[in-house]
């Protein structure tokens, strides 16, 4: 049965990339569920830098069988990617799931495509038409729910957080683009540079800062094995080859998925079960997803602003 699966899949190269879908949205969005888990046993500065620095050291050895290794170029505005994608998103992501809940941090990050929009009208001159200004409306909606900002004494930290991590992830990918298009450069060999570059202050504000020890148990270990290993390095794999085999827009609407799948696993396993106001509110944001990057026809969506995401999604999570 498995070998017929398995040559049917080898037949059917798109059915094949609906698979690799489906898994690697299965992988980051259980991750959420790992991640929160793992943060009892390390302070979540160096959690971060476990997981960035050892899955860009895994992804040296993948740039160079395939003969792409180089040095990179740029290397100020290099450095100045890794602080955005990997130190400033990894490093707030993580300080906010030590607090805050795995399903509504994911929910939060996640609002990251509408800061690209913001954030590329303003750097890259691509201006949100009028159907992503209108997908603004529910997506903000779902965010105050979610702040519930008539509730002050609550403790927002975690969530301003995980909007600062979402920040910083558009923020990367904005110069990730430009960058690709001024050096040309490989979008695998950006990404590894990058990361590798950006988890360098990660582990050094986990040894600087003072916080509880890390204790090495073996859910720890297994956790970083699954980041690191599955995450980031199987993940790459997987992204590739959907990219290869699907359409971008139909690539960018699967991995819109792993919020929800963080939210349910939460759920499921942690018990993290929402409010009414946040329930409503993740559900709005994940209606306005869908919505931004669905290619509707005659709107002029984002079928082609998609790409906007493709220079970091395999670093998400």
């Amino acid at each position: 049965m498995l070998r017929n699966l398995r040559q049917a899949l080898q037949a059917k190269p798109r059915l094949s990339a609906v698979v690799a879908l489906v898994l690697l949205s299965l992988i980051w969005g259980y991750n959420w569920v790992v991640m929160k888990i793992a943060l009892q046993d390390a302070p979540p500065l160096m959690f971060a830098a476990l997981r960035t620095l050892l899955g860009a050291i895994c992804l040296l050895p993948i740039l160079y069988l395939k003969g792409r290794l180089r040095l990179p170029q740029k290397p100020a505005q290099l450095c100045l990617l890794g602080l955005l994608q990997t130190t400033g998103f990894i490093g707030f992501m993580m300080w906010a799931l030590l607090a805050g809940a795995a399903g509504k941090t994911a929910m939060l990050v996640y609002l990251m495509p509408f800061w690209v929009l913001i954030l590329a009208g303003v750097f890259l001159d691509e201006r949100p038409g009028p159907w992503q200004r209108l997908v603004m409306v529910p997506a903000f909606g779902g965010l105050v729910l979610i702040l519930e900002p008539w509730h002050l004494s609550g403790d927002l930290t975690p969530k301003l957080l995980a909007l600062g991590s979402g920040l910083c992830w558009a923020g990367g990918t904005v110069l990730g683009k430009r960058l690709c298009k001024t050096t040309h450069s490989d979008l695998l060999c950006l990404t590894t540079w990058q990361m590798l570059l950006g988890s360098l202050p990660l582990a050094a504000a986990g040894f600087l800062i003072p916080g509880p020890p890390v204790t090495w148990s073996s859910y720890l270990l297994a956790a970083v094995v699954y980041n690191v290993v599955l995450c980031n390095a199987l993940a790459f794999i997987l992204w590739f080859y959907i990219l290869k085999n699907l359409p971008v827009g139909v690539a960018g609407l699967g991995t819109l998925g792993t919020p929800l799948l963080g939210a349910m696993a939460a759920w499921l396993q942690l018990g993290e079960r929402p409010g009414v106001c946040t329930g409503m509110g993740m559900g709005l944001i994940a209606c306005a997803l869908f919505l931004l990057c669905r290619p509707w026809p005659g709107v002029g969506c984002r079928q082609n602003r998609q790409s906007d995401l493709e220079p970091n999604e395999g670093v998400a999570r």
